[in-house]
């Protein structure tokens, strides 16, 4: 019975495999170095609290200290580094608003002359509040204006935001949604405060960074100065911010071979258009990432739809449990000599021939828009805040087609009666052989 049951599950198998479109990974866009410098500040929490003993025999102001100049001392040539303090200032035993807007840049950001951002950092003394959304609105500020490299601040604190409203972690989605190539990595200086770890955490999920715990004053050089040296590291073009359409295809952006970065609300649909020629392949791929707290059923779902509406091609992908990102794909071939199945055959409903995505004019012919839709069935508590909506990334590629594609997805298997014949033979095969199975092994 058991050899019966691996041979009928090996078959089971092999007749799945027959109503199954293969899939393929999209290629990503060839990733270029970028000539602006990597810019990297470092944000300290300078409050009162900081006065207090830390490790061996230090006060965290003086780790933060221990570990600043050690770093500084290794700086890469090639990074510009700024520093900013939170509650440096402010003397006050009461919370004003001077002291939730408490926050100096020090050193600016650019090439570093070592001893004097060493003498900056020495002269602090543990004073004030912890006006984290302000010092982190200011941190972007000192970035200065666009830049083709990403930005990155470290925020180094004992404590939780002191002057909310705003919450720190809608301020740091709010950046991120700007599109401003952010990322905010944070460093606790209380790992068993569960507040503080909370705080940090959606700060750094909701910019893409990370949040670590340090124990001591080794733990917070040897990070702090893994951070920086990250910054250092190659960088490659960023996705390109695209405000994908909200109701339909009509009024959506044209999308090239490239990748885009976007933001959709929790169970949104956003509407991309794409050119697809003869003799070409599209590819296509989402990524929407949970960066706030979510029920644990959800699905992302990417269609692709052609002039009148009608799906073509989809990929879907559905989770239980945590998740950071959800993927999905999918790709659609359009042969050479093929007509571009349940399109309008008229010339004068097509788009207008260009130059095709990768400029080589291996696409020549009349190409066809089409559209390509991202939704998501994510759902969430009452209290979690829905604008901005989540992050998205898509990937759009235009390859060269077979010129007698075989994949099942240039066919539009998943339409009319052509899946209803292929499953019932499928069926009625797989019954023959199961029942064969059973007597043989019986």
């Amino acid at each position: 019975m058991i050899i019966g049951r691996r041979l009928a599950a090996t078959l089971s198998g092999v007749f799945a495999a027959l109503i199954v479109g293969a899939t393929a990974s999209p290629a990503a866009a060839e990733p270029r170095p970028s000539q602006d410098p990597p810019k990297v500040q470092l944000v300290l929490d300078v409050s009162g609290s900081m006065g207090e003993s830390y490790s061996a025999g230090q006060t965290r102001m003086d780790a933060a200290k221990q570990a600043f100049n050690e770093v500084i001392d290794g700086l890469p040539e090639t990074v510009h580094l700024g520093i900013r303090t939170l509650g440096a200032n402010f003397r006050g035993e009461e919370m004003t608003d001077e002291a939730c807007r408490d926050s100096e840049q020090i050193y600016p950001v650019g090439r570093v002359a070592k001893a004097e951002a060493k003498e900056a950092v020495a002269a602090l003394e543990p004073t004030g509040f912890t006006p984290i959304s302000h010092a982190l609105r200011e941190a972007v500020a000192d970035f200065g204006g666009e830049s083709d490299n990403s930005r990155r601040i470290v925020l180094i604190t004992d404590g939780e935001e002191t002057c909310g409203p705003p919450d720190p972690c809608e301020v740091a989605r709010e950046l991120a949604a700007e599109g401003i190539r952010l990322t905010v990595d944070t460093l606790g200086l209380t790992p068993k405060d569960d507040k503080v770890r909370t705080q940090l955490g959606c700060i750094a999920e909701a910019t893409g960074g990370t949040y670590t715990a340090v124990q001591d004053v080794d733990q917070l050089t040897e990070r702090l100065g893994q951070l920086v040296d990250r910054s250092a590291e190659v960088v490659v073009e960023a996705p390109a911010v695209v405000e994908g359409a909200s109701d339909d295809c009509a009024a959506a952006p044209l999308l090239r071979a490239g990748v885009y970065s976007d933001r959709e609300e929790i169970g949104e649909h956003r509407f991309y258009r794409v050119q697809l020629a003869p003799g070409r392949e599209l590819r296509a791929s989402v990524s929407v990432a949970a960066d706030r707290p979510v029920d644990r059923d959800y699905a992302v779902m990417l269609r692709l739809l052609d002039e009148d509406g009608q799906e073509l091609a989809r990929g879907r992908e559905a989770g239980h449990g945590r998740t950071d990102v959800i993927s999905t794909g999918l790709r659609y071939p359009w042969a050479e000599r093929a007509a571009l199945p349940d399109a309008d055959a008229d010339a004068g409903s097509a788009a207008s021939p260009s130059p095709d995505a990768n400029g080589d004019g291996s696409g020549d012919g009349e190409e066809s828009v089409l559209c390509l839709e991202v939704s998501n069935a994510f759902s969430a508590p009452d209290s979690v805040q829905r604008a901005p909506g989540m992050p998205v990334e898509l990937t759009v590629d235009l390859v060269a087609a077979a010129d007698s594609p075989s994949d099942v997805a240039a066919f539009g298997l998943a339409r009319g009666w052509v899946p209803l014949v292929l499953l019932t033979v499928t069926g009625l095969v797989a019954g023959v052989v199961w029942g064969l199975v059973r007597r043989v092994f019986a």
